[in-house]
């Protein structure tokens, strides 16, 4: 089997994980929570919990990956993704609901892009940056696919019957999948030289090298970005003065906005270093978030954020993957992932609730879209000190591969 024949399977694989354990509560929360007699704070509190979790094993299965291959995390996480999908679909309480949330949360870490990363860099050799690539934008439409998807198995059959469904996909579509794309004992094709040693330590021991510590907190800063805008873009867009229909309509193209962002990196992949993607993508972020805080009900403003946005979110996606190995190497490359992985989990369980919050206090309105620019610039600077002070970054075009 090729390796772009291998990475399309496993872009799949990724649309149906997507879809499933991180979109699917945006249409089918609801109608679940009010069947089960739930609040909103145990539907979405169940549900940052098990994106703590996740956080929480992100490194040991990192160094799972490493120690024995990703082919056995990602079959077994779209194995416990079934039975996260199923204990939903049967949930008789809001007891079994939170369960179900917790086995999604646990079930994303094996079967989401941290795991699959790690994988292709076992087995995808020079091609590694491109095979990001073409993951994350195949990844890119799960939200495209599974909104409307959610919304007709909602219409059609209920909330229980596409949770069952969606079991049968992540057995019938993403195990299958996981078994055939993979190979066994795959192990990176060459072994670079190794990285300097306190960043070896880093990997197994508690702490990080300065340069690994600012690159995560960057990198969480940026995820905090992405759910709290995620879960509050309507609202934001609302409060700025702009109408409910513009509202949705601007929001929407930012899924597009997306892959549209990573279809150009794939096609600058062989010509740019991915720390200087890494730098376009945060200052990109940077300017979108400066842009939303000048909105003022002005359409035109709106979608000038939202296509910056968009563009750099999806760009973002693909410097988690490419950039970390750019300036630590390729050894104990999992770990690496699942130690950067840790707070950007962290980050996206809080974020929603913290502008909630953050929303609540401010009589204005105004605060939150300042918060989230001062959090854009806050993470460029992070990202800018993690390369002044990395042991050891590629040259210009070594990171690309």
């Amino acid at each position: 089997m090729s390796l772009n024949l291998r990475v399309v399977l496993l872009g799949i694989a990724q649309i149906v994980s997507w879809g499933t354990l991180f979109y699917a509560i945006g249409v089918l929360g609801e109608p679940m929570r009010d069947a089960l007699g739930a609040s909103e704070v145990t539907l979405f509190g169940g549900f940052s919990a098990g994106m703590v979790l996740s956080g929480v094993i992100a490194p040991r299965v990192g160094r799972e990956i490493d120690a024995r291959g990703g082919r056995g995390v990602l079959a077994a996480g779209s194995v416990l993704a079934a039975v996260a999908m199923a204990v939903l679909a049967l949930a008789p309480n809001p007891v079994v609901l939170v369960i179900g949330w917790l086995l999604a949360g646990i079930a994303s870490t094996a079967a989401l892009y941290d795991a699959g990363f790690a994988t292709l860099h076992q087995f995808a050799g020079t091609g590694f940056r491109r095979a990001i690539t073409v993951l994350t934008l195949l990844g890119g439409f799960a939200s495209t696919v599974f909104w409307p998807l959610s919304r007709y198995l909602l219409e059609t059959l209920g909330w229980r019957e596409a949770f069952a469904v969606y079991a049968l996909l992540h057995l019938a579509v993403c195990l299958p999948i996981h078994l055939a794309a993979i190979p066994r004992g795959a192990a990176p094709a060459a072994t670079p030289p190794a990285p300097a040693a306190p960043v070896a330590d880093a990997r197994a021991g508690a702490s990080m090298p300065p340069a690994m510590a600012w690159l995560a907190l960057a990198m969480s800063i940026t995820s905090f970005i992405a759910a709290g805008v995620s879960a509050h873009l309507m609202t934001i867009l609302g409060d700025s003065g702009l109408g409910a229909r513009d509202a949705v309509l601007i929001g929407s193209l930012i899924g597009p906005m997306q892959v549209a962002g990573r279809i150009v990196e794939y096609g600058a992949a062989r010509d740019v270093a991915a720390t200087t993607t890494g730098t376009f993508a945060f200052a990109l972020m940077a300017v979108a978030l400066a842009i939303l805080t000048q909105v003022g009900g002005v359409w035109i403003v709106a979608l000038a954020f939202v296509v910056t946005y968009g563009w750099a979110n999806g760009v973002f996606t693909i410097v988690r993957g490419t950039v970390p190995r750019a300036i630590f190497g390729a050894r104990g490359y999992g770990s690496l992932l699942g130690r950067l992985a840790r707070p950007q989990f962290f980050a996206r369980a809080i974020a929603p609730v913290t502008l909630s919050l953050v929303q609540g206090a401010d009589a204005s309105r105004r605060v939150a879209p300042y918060l989230v620019a001062a959090l854009g610039i806050a993470a460029l600077v992070a990202y800018r000190r993690a390369l002044a002070l990395a042991p050891r970054v590629t040259p210009p075009h070594a990171g690309g591969e």
